[in-house]
């Protein structure tokens, strides 16, 4: 059973999806990562991406299923997935759906729940390692990052302005994706209003009865 990942920014849906990628040891499949490793592979996909992304431009859906069919092909027989930022919009929704059924691949949504005011909060407090970019939540009440000791400062992009045109696009763009499971019946909801440990424990415990 594979998992799709959502939650507002904000939500610690990056955080929660490597916790269970280790729990359940799954294969992990974020967009970005992935882009920038295919980016800097000597093969016809990579020089592909790489030319897109050296030029400026949004990756378009049609590659981006190439890559995720590319991911699929190289996934061990047997291992679960985690979807972490994608779907983004209907037409990605569509295609992903598409391609997990040509592989026989079941799947299940999930989202984070958090409201745009607690988002708004979280991320205009959030801390990032200038160092390792190892992100701190408000409630980490050190200066200096656990990993590498570098110092936390505020990312220039965590202002509320900022914060607010990608709400806007989460609510206008991705929001009608997580309709759509939910009408499906495909959509497990997770209460992100708590505490990570809180999330984490809510999420295995839901998750363990479908994945186990």
């Amino acid at each position: 059973m594979d998992l799709i990942l959502f939650g507002i920014q904000g939500s610690g849906k990056g955080t929660q999806g490597k916790i269970l990628k280790e729990h359940y040891d799954m294969a992990y499949f974020e967009t970005g990562a992935q882009l920038r490793k295919l980016a800097s592979e000597e093969s016809s996909l990579g020089h592909k991406v790489k030319e897109i992304i050296e030029a400026g431009h949004l990756v378009p859906n049609e590659i981006v299923m190439e890559i995720v069919e590319d991911f699929l092909s190289k996934v061990q027989d047997g291992k679960s997935i985690i979807f972490d930022g994608i779907p983004r919009k209907i037409v990605q929704a569509e295609s992903l759906a598409k391609l997990l059924d040509q592989n026989n691949r079941e799947y299940k949504a999930v989202i984070l729940d958090l409201s745009e005011e607690e988002a708004l909060n979280r991320l205009t407090k959030r801390r990032i390692c200038s160092n390792c970019k190892e992100v701190y939540p408000a409630s980490y009440k050190g200066d200096s990052c656990e990993k590498c000791e570098g110092e936390l400062v505020t990312r220039t992009d965590d202002n509320a302005e900022s914060i607010k045109v990608r709400i806007e696009a989460f609510i206008n763009e991705t929001m009608p994706v997580i309709k759509m499971y939910e009408d499906k019946g495909l959509l497990i909801k997770i209460n992100g209003e708590q505490e990570i440990d809180e999330v984490t424990k809510e999420l295995i415990e839901t998750l363990d009865k479908i994945l186990k």
